[in-house]
């Protein structure tokens, strides 16, 4: 039987419609707790883990999912605060053709960048980022693991996705392989000299201090 092709280029239009709807699609942010007391307690343990370094005694850094988006809201200077830069569509497209965003492209993310939660799963961190693409906010949702190799941050990914879109696990790690090796990423992923392991325990970020 001779196939029927005609049906074709409204299927493919279908799926090239339903895959920028999924993108598109702003996913809810994570519920994480934030406080002015857990901000305080995150300040307090980075002071002791300081004074404990000077003096040339080891330390460890335990610090909570709640500890830490306190921590990062009362640092991070957010583009959600300030006029909307403008960004390309790049990193959407490059999720809807199978294919991760390129360094270059993240880069530009991260600079409009206009909301930043972080999750803390036993082993695993999962970080919801919400970033302005022409007046548009899109969101973008990575999980994966953090380790510390040769005095550098790693990130193991186990899960990503733009909007609703998931990412396909390839591309995703093809793409934060290329992150982690361009060279100008490749300072900012540099730990302090006195940390010698970084990890995810128990719902918490474990920094061991030589």
């Amino acid at each position: 039987m001779e196939e029927d092709l005609s049906n074709r280029p409204l299927d493919n239009l279908y799926v090239c419609l339903v895959t920028l709807v999924l993108a598109l699609h702003k996913a809810p942010p994570p519920l994480v707790e934030t406080s002015p007391q857990a901000a305080a307690r995150a300040e307090e343990k980075f002071q002791d883990v300081e004074r404990a370094v000077a003096n040339g005694q080891p330390a460890t850094l335990r610090i909570d999912e709640t500890e830490l988006n306190s921590y990062l809201a009362s640092h991070l200077t957010l583009e959600g605060n300030g006029a909307p830069k403008q960004a390309t569509t790049g990193g959407a497209q490059g999720a809807a053709n199978g294919a991760g965003p390129t360094p270059q492209e993240v880069e530009q993310m991260r600079s409009n960048v206009r909301d930043f939660k972080v999750q803390l799963m036993d082993d695993r961190v999962k970080a919801y980022v919400v970033f302005d693409v022409h007046g548009k906010d899109m969101t973008l949702q990575l999980e994966g693991r953090l380790g510390a190799q040769n005095g550098y941050l790693r990130f193991e990914p186990v899960s990503g996705q733009f909007g609703s879109l998931p990412i396909p696990q390839s591309a995703l790690e093809s793409a934060v392989q290329r992150l982690m090796d361009s060279p100008e990423n490749r300072e900012k992923l540099k730990l302090p000299s006195e940390i010698s392991d970084l990890r995810i325990q128990n719902g918490e970020v474990v920094a061991s201090y030589k």
